[in-house]
């Protein structure tokens, strides 16, 4: 009685197998290609060896394992074909369903090297093309065989049941995910080591971690006055600078090298106090001066007309050439605008007032014509000292040109007419002379007169 209910009710469930059908079955036997599973079915089933994928070695018997029905004719050995490879993709398929619509990484094991690339196991076996590989070209094919990664769902059969999947997207999604996790722990004013990876004219590029490349510009290099980056850096060259900025966004970076120091202005009124007479070397000459250079970063601008009270300079190189240590004077400091500028005539008394006692307005003293203009003429009244005959001043209004009455080197009388210590300037006159003679006489008539 027991005998024929027990065999009604496999009865039963062999009449229910069904090609496509899901079912649960036990090892039985372990082949070299295949692996035979008792399902409860007249004769047992077969189904090859690679549908364990990675998990061929580990498999034992006894173990049981989800097959899928190929077919309820036995093949010429007597074996039901079964499919592990298909069971494990309906078992999984809404799991990998779920991963492709929400675009999320999948882990897997790569078992096995085909033509075109290689099976994975992902839960059912996807198909990894070789270019889909790895972000660097693939030297050892064989080396990948074995490894357990992610990889993101390129394609989905649902029909078919078929996976194209991608570790080279995962590892480039994962490293800009990385990146841009690095570049949010980024902080200004945070000291971090680069490579110089190229120079331009305007800056260097500096290339940190995850491959992020920042740009040291040339005025954030140095304190001091530089001309192009390569006075500095050079390519492959190791370098520590200060993050200055971080754009994630734009996924860039701005550094800085001279902010691992102090601003040499930052103390300028403190160190060199107006009044100061400080040591400094030339570093450029100009038409209008001389650029001293206190420090590195420190640069000042001797003015020609700080250079001497009462020299007749026309240009700073008459005087002065770079490489030149000189002592100056501080004479003013804007430092907001990191400008200070230097006197070197400074350092002697102003002899401009001596000059005005010596030379009152009124008296006629004897100089000599060194330059003559369409204007007047230029007379030296002693070495460093001379003043503006001015055509008006020279005759009546007769003469066209000081040429016509005075010649370079002559050495003349003129009248102090005006005297102006503060601007160094004196004016003189020849016409005025004539005048004063007649006055003189009448003035000496007047007297033997009386």
């Amino acid at each position: 009685m027991i005998n024929m209910k027990v065999n009604k009710l496999l009865e039963e469930k062999i009449a229910s197998y069904k090609a496509g059908s899901l079912i649960k079955g036990r090892i039985v036997n372990i082949l070299n290609e295949e692996v035979i599973i008792d399902i409860g079915f007249k004769s047992e089933g077969l189904t090859p060896r690679d549908d364990f994928k990675g998990k061929k070695e580990n498999i034992k018997i006894g173990d049981e394992v989800f097959v899928v029905i190929e077919s309820l004719d036995p093949d010429s050995n007597g074996f039901i074909p079964l499919s592990k490879e298909k069971a494990d993709i309906l078992l999984n398929w809404e799991k990998i369903e779920e991963k492709f619509k929400n675009d999320l990484p999948i882990e897997g094991t790569i078992f096995k090297r085909v033509k075109g690339g290689y099976r994975v196991d992902i839960g059912v076996v996807a198909f990894l093309p070789s270019s889909q590989t790895d972000i660097v070209p693939i030297k050892n094919p064989n080396e990948y065989v074995g490894m357990v990664s992610f990889f993101k769902i390129l394609k989905l059969d649902s029909l078919r049941k078929n996976v194209v999947v991608s570790r080279k997207k995962y590892l480039e999604e994962e490293k800009e995910r990385q990146k841009i996790e690095y570049l949010k722990s980024l902080n200004k004013n945070q000291l971090i080591s680069g490579v110089v990876k190229n120079i331009v004219d305007y800056g260097a590029f500096i290339e940190i971690d995850y491959g992020i490349v920042g740009l040291l510009h040339i005025n954030d290099m140095s304190w001091g006055r530089i001309s192009h980056p390569s006075q500095i850096l050079s390519i492959g060259e190791k370098v520590e600078v200060v993050i200055l900025d971080v754009n994630l966004e734009k996924q860039t970076v701005s550094f800085g090298l001279k902010q691992k120091t102090p601003n040499p202005w930052d103390r300028v009124e403190e160190k060199y106090p107006i009044g100061c007479v400080v040591e400094g070397k030339i570093v450029n000459i100009t038409d209008y001066g001389a650029f001293i250079k206190l420090e590195e970063g420190l640069e000042g601008l001797l003015h020609i007309s700080e250079l001497s009270w009462t020299g007749k300079i026309k240009h700073p190189s008459e005087m002065l050439a770079p490489g030149d240590i000189i002592k100056v004077k501080v004479i003013d400091i804007k430092k907001d605008e990191e400008k200070i500028s230097f006197s070197l005539k400074q350092l002697e008394p102003n002899p401009w007032p001596e000059i005005a006692k010596k030379y009152p307005v009124g008296s006629i003293v004897t100089g000599k014509v060194y330059h003559i203009t369409d204007y007047g003429a230029f007379v030296e009244l002693e070495k460093g000292i001379d003043g503006l005959l001015h055509i008006s001043n020279i005759a009546g209004d007769s003469i066209k040109h000081p040429s016509e009455v005075l010649r370079k080197g002559q050495k003349i009388e003129v009248m102090i007419l005006e005297m102006d210590p503060e601007n160094r300037k004196i004016s003189l006159g020849m016409k005025q002379l004539d005048d004063h003679l007649k006055n003189k006489k009448e003035e000496k008539n007047e007297s033997d007169n009386s």
